[in-house]
């Protein structure tokens, strides 16, 4: 079978690496490999199912329970196990609670435990929600890996449209996120941060509870920590607004006041895709099927969205013999 996958962000890539570990010839399609630009490079990459039930439906946790194994067997070593820790401030105590009436796989953690997890947070707050089973990914070093990888299996990629359409491919796999032109989606803008200080240290995404969107910061490398993400109803991709640029710090210093001497190393916008439903979907038309919708679960839902396709492109392949 040979395959064609439009598009190189985080569904692109994980479709053309299920679809080659399973023996299909594959080209993936992107004028701007590698761009920066595009709304996988600017993702918190918090493999966090169990969190994202706050706000999504329970297919999402379904959908996304195996996406840290996955992405382990695909980059090994690219994945921190280390959970997730939700907290707030006390006066948003009540928001707390209600975040985990609509979550599960968590445990209550006093001061104590939140000093035993975090070290440079104790002291600063007196409860807590600890996700052990969940895990994140730094989504730019796991775009740049596994398009490596794939290069190296054989995978090739190709910048020319025209080239592409006369390759006379079996099969087409379009990936390649929002657009003005689908009438059926929105984009949802998120804007980020990445701040650098030593006066800190994470072992693991920390989201902070507020009233109108989730906050979280997560570590990277270098002493790097990545503020994200507001959710607004637009497709604007300009530069990330003062609103949002206080709100973010505001969240971050109120995380830690270490926050409040960290360089702004990165401002950053996203749009990502989503149907009115905030959930992925996968739609075949003929020999082309397309993956869309992942919304502000990329990292998250992506392997199982990759696996859903190879599943029937390569049933076909059997069904046509």
């Amino acid at each position: 079978m040979n395959v064609l996958v439009k598009g190189a962000g985080v569904a692109g890539l994980s479709v053309a690496h299920e679809l080659t570990s399973r023996g299909a010839r594959v080209t993936v399609l992107d004028p701007q490999p590698g761009s920066h630009a595009a709304a996988s490079w600017f993702a918190g990459g918090m493999l966090a199912p169990y969190c994202e039930r706050a706000s999504a439906e329970q297919i999402v946790v379904e959908l996304g329970v195996g996406a840290a194994d996955w992405w382990e067997a695909a980059l090994p070593g690219s994945v921190r196990c280390n959970g997730t820790l939700v907290l707030a401030p006390v006066r948003d105590a009540r928001e707390l609670e209600r975040f985990g009436s609509r979550t599960s796989g968590f445990e209550w953690a006093d001061d104590d435990a939140i000093r035993t997890l975090e070290p440079d947070l104790a002291g600063r707050f007196r409860k807590g929600l600890f996700f052990e089973g969940e895990a994140h990914l730094d989504p730019r070093h796991v775009l740049i890996g596994l398009a490596a990888k794939l290069a190296e299996a054989g995978v090739a990629f190709e910048t020319d449209p025209l080239r592409a359409a006369t390759a006379g491919f079996d099969w087409t796999v379009q990936c390649t996120g929002y657009s003005r032109e689908d009438q059926t989606m929105r984009g949802v803008r998120g804007e980020m941060l990445i701040l650098r200080t030593s006066d800190i240290s994470l072992s693991r995404p920390v989201r902070l509870v507020h009233p109108r969107f989730p906050i979280y910061v997560v570590p990277r490398a270098d002493h790097t920590f990545m503020v994200g993400a507001t959710m607004i109803e637009s497709d604007s991709a300009g530069p990330v607004t003062v609103r949002s640029m206080m709100e973010l710090l505001n969240a971050a210093y109120s995380l830690h006041p270490a926050f409040g001497e960290a360089e702004i190393v990165e401002t950053g916008v996203g749009i990502r895709p989503a149907y009115p439903d905030n959930l992925p979907r996968v739609v075949r038309e003929g020999k082309t099927t397309s993956i869309n919708g992942l919304y502000r679960h990329g990292f998250l839902l992506a392997p199982a969205m990759a696996m859903q396709v190879a599943d029937m492109v390569l049933n076909e392949r059997t069904a046509t013999r």
